[in-house]
């Protein structure tokens, strides 16, 4: 009996086996879409193996494949293991981790399935749009004797390839006619498709002129080219200082990738960084590539999966979901900035980008690279293990840039600037004017939104608290002053008098974004300032506020960490940290990491052209050993002490972590639950013979969020093996959970709240 198995996208582990009728016979293959009768509907799913076999069960049993919905794979052999690799690892249900590389249903076939009662189109997404008619020529020989606009309309249409009849009729005004009647003779070929509607492709991109590399950039160019052109898989960790180039070592590479025929895929931490990328590589490859990233519109989203698909482009670039596109022949993964905690996906699947490009690459023969100015110590670990080769860049490419001066400011013994206010000392207010003055840009870190974090009654002592979560309400003055829930969006406006003993003494206490926005239009009125956060600008919208500071029509940038990604602006002469210890006191084992890597990469917007970088760094804390690194731009002595501190402790990169997180309405349910789940983690095989540590339970750090309390227990061990067999009796112990109680299961957890 020739059988199916089949991912559908429900939380259940399995894939579910269908008859393939034999009408179907010839469609049905690993990596087509189909659709299957499920319980009582039907749903999409992806055939990920056939075989002509007994039936595990009664034949009668076993219900047909309805319909076919793909001519060829959709999901191609390559991609469809790595997938299947990808779940086992994470202990995820195969459809769900399928369903992260599938496209959008075309809008015509979906209603053509809800009209035959096999698709409810309110659980699919679909897509499509306006189409326009393409016109290209064909290999015909021209006959003598074309008259009027038609030899001028073959001769356009076959000098740019292909073209839209409507940009045609731009040219020639009776290019429409002209093309039916050339269409006629053979020597031209028209085709509807769907408009391509992507805003990054949408300005004009002059092609560059590749500059000449130093010699650590040609090193580390040879190192990766060399294995490329032998088709030889390999891992590489570009470790290169702020504004060392790394782009240019992964243009050259890309290049090469092309020259031969294999695509490449280019992953970046955040879809703000995504533009910039963008037009560099538009700038040297002109417009044969994909852009994927959340803040498409779902049907230009289909239209970049779809040019991959059909290989009219090589190259794919964006965020980690852009890790499922269908690049053919995959010759090359990158990973840019790949400390950066925007790889782990923390809800649905709970994968790492980083950690599963590693694994794609490896599984194609294709050749992997990461790079960082700070990184991960994982990746460490694994440089140091030999398994990935470390290129260095110690320097920034322009002859002239050198690294920013470091100053840290103890805010314990220096005093506010002219202004008064305590947000800016008088070491960065003296630094800020001098930048101004000599025509320089300032960025200033805040990792704090809104006006105030907190809003206090000075007569009770009363903090603003969020109903739904233990956390503060934040204060937004340019909401029409109003205090937020940052997590799950409570909003009510400003208090007038104490919620809990009447009095109108309201006190704001810290600081944030907004507030240090006004403070510095006060202070320095003849300066431009500019604000780059989620309340301003979030995704691919911030790259408009960083376009400002390119063309000079601001002088400050303040912002949360968002203003620390890659961003080249070489006139920034100036970097302010407001508050550096903010994250030191998280309870959290990799907040001093992510501190450093913040602190360094920031400091890295300084100096990057001709003029000198200078940074200044305000704490109470200056005698912290990471701050004491960040100043000397020491990232090895840093990982030296943290990598001894991960040691002691038995974190990673020397332990495998699971972490189990459970929440519901009612604490008391949840309560029970996780000491349910630990128990069972406890009694599991190697929990018994000391294999594997079960801490907890515990409520987490943020003890309630969104009106759920919220507990953890956390699975550890040195060796992944016994983690997995512990961690997956807890997986079937949560089948039978309180249905009021959720239970996920985070394999290498990033972040610990």
């Amino acid at each position: 009996m020739l059988l199916a198995e089949v991912a559908i996208p429900v939380p259940l582990a399995q894939a579910f086996t269908y008859a393939v009728p034999p009408d179907l016979a010839r469609r049905v293959q690993p990596g087509v879409r189909v659709v299957c009768p499920f319980r009582k509907r039907h749903l999409q799913g992806v055939v990920i193996d056939i075989a002509d076999r007994e039936p595990p069960v009664d034949p009668s049993r076993i219900k047909p494949i309805a319909r076919v919905l793909d001519d060829a794979p959709c999901v191609p052999p390559e991609l469809l293991r790595f997938l299947r690799e990808m779940a086992s690892y994470y202990l995820a249900p195969i459809g769900e981790v399928v369903r992260l590389a599938i496209p959008a249903l075309e809008r015509s076939a979906a209603r053509a399935l809800a009209e035959e009662g096999l698709l409810d189109l309110r659980k699919h997404k679909t897509v499509g749009g306006r189409r326009v008619r393409v016109v290209r020529a064909s290999s015909a020989t021209e006959p003598g004797g074309l008259r009027g606009t038609l030899p001028q309309v073959l001769a356009h249409v076959r000098s740019v390839g292909e073209i839209a009849v409507a940009q045609l009729e731009q040219v020639f005004p009776t290019a429409r006619s002209a093309v039916k009647r050339l269409e006629a003779l053979g020597l031209v070929a028209t085709e509807l498709r769907e408009a391509s509607i992507d805003p990054v492709f949408g300005a004009p991109v002059a092609r560059d002129d590749p500059p000449r590399p130093t010699d650590a950039q040609q090193v580390a160019i040879d190192a990766i080219v060399g294995r490329i052109r032998e088709r030889s898989a390999g891992a590489f960790l570009l470790h290169g200082v702020t504004g060392s180039g790394k782009t240019e070592v992964y243009l050259r590479a890309i290049a090469a990738c092309l020259d031969q025929g294999d695509g490449a895929l280019v992953l970046v931490p955040e879809i703000s960084l995504t533009p910039q990328l963008v037009a560099r590589f538009r700038a040297r490859f002109g417009d044969v590539l994909a852009v994927l990233h959340s803040g498409l519109s779902d049907r230009a989203r289909h239209e970049m999966w779809r040019s991959l698909h059909e290989q009219r482009v090589r190259v794919a670039i964006g965020a980690r979901s852009a890790l499922f596109a269908p690049v053919a022949r995959l010759g090359l993964v990158i990973v840019d900035e790949e400390h950066d905690p925007s790889f782990k996906q923390e809800e649905g699947v709970r994968y790492h980008a980083r950690d599963m490009a590693l694994l794609r690459a490896h599984r194609t023969g294709a050749v992997c690279v990461l790079g960082s100015a700070t990184p991960s110590l994982e990746s460490e670990a694994l440089a140091r293990s030999g398994r990935l080769q470390r290129l260095m860049l110690a320097e920034r490419a322009i002859a002239t840039a050198t690294l920013p001066t470091v100053q840290l400011v103890d805010l314990r013994r220096t005093g506010p600037g002219p202004g008064g206010h305590p947000m800016l000392s008088l070491p960065l207010h003296r630094a800020i004017e001098r930048a101004l003055q000599t025509g320089g840009q300032v960025i200033l870190f805040l990792n704090r939104r809104g006006f105030a974090p907190s809003v206090l009654c000075e007569a009770c002592g009363q903090i603003a608290r969020c109903p739904h979560c233990s956390v503060s309400l934040t204060y937004h003055r340019a909401r029409g002053g109003r205090i937020r829930c940052h997590y799950c969006d409570y909003d009510v406006p400003m208090w007038t008098r104490c919620a809990s003993c009447g009095h109108d003494r309201l006190a704001l206490a810290g600081a944030g974004t907004e507030r240090l926005e006004e403070v510095l239009a006060q202070s320095f009125p003849q300066a431009r300032v500019a604000r780059l956060d989620r309340d301003v600008a979030a995704g691919i919208e911030s790259e408009a506020v960083i376009d400002r500071m390119r063309r000079h029509e601001a002088d400050i940038l303040v912002g949360t960490q968002l203003v620390t990604k890659g961003h080249d602006l070489p006139d920034v002469t100036l970097v302010g940290v407001i508050n550096a210890d903010a994250a030191l006191s998280l309870p959290d084992f990799r907040a001093a990491e992510r501190t450093f890597h913040l602190l360094v990469q920031v400091a890295g917007r300084a100096g990057r052209a001709s003029q000198p970088g200078q940074v200044i760094v305000q704490t109470r804390l200056p005698d912290h050993a990471v701050l004491r690194f960040a100043l000397r731009h020491d990232v090895q002595g840093f990982v030296e002490q943290e990598l001894d501190n991960r040691r002691d402790a038995l974190y990673p990169p020397y332990a495998r972590l699971v972490l189990v997180r459970l929440d519901a309405p009612d604490d008391a349910r949840v309560r029970a639950e996780a000491d349910r789940i630990a128990a069972v983690a406890r009694k599991a095989g190697p929990a018994l013979r000391g294999q594997v540590d079960v801490l907890g339970p515990s409520p987490a750090p943020l003890e309630r969020l969104r009106g759920r309390y919220r507990y953890r227990v956390l699975l550890r061990a040195a060796e992944r093996p016994p983690l997995r067999i512990v961690a997956q009796a807890v997986i079937d112990a949560a089948a039978a959970a309180d249905r009021l109680v959720r239970v996920t299961v985070d394999v290498d957890p990033v972040h610990m709240l």
